[in-house]
């Protein structure tokens, strides 16, 4: 395995991590703000409150994208386990 396959895998594998977390992240970060703002309006500063609208938000997203997350994990992964033999050259 040369330096530059090595550098492609962790490439494509950090890529997918940050595609396959956005959604659910984007979502915790869309419910925490509208949180905050709905805290600052009634001028309500329980910091606990925040917590089960956004743990809510977080597990409809993973609900909603959670076939799109796993495909595209499975086709990383298919992608690197066929391609597994030919990242090794035989000393033989």
């Amino acid at each position: 395995m040369t330096q530059q396959v090595a550098l492609d895998i962790i490439r494509e594998g950090l890529f997918t991590v940050i595609l396959v977390a956005m959604p659910p992240l984007v979502i915790g970060l869309l419910a925490g703000l509208v949180m905050s703002i709905f805290q600052t309006v009634t001028s309500i500063q329980e910091p606990t409150l925040a917590f089960i609208p956004k743990i809510l938000a977080v597990l409809l997203s993973l609900v909603l994208f959670g076939p799109w997350m796993i495909t595209h994990l499975l086709q990383f992964f298919s992608n690197l386990a066929g391609n597994f033999n030919s990242f090794f050259h035989s000393p033989f």
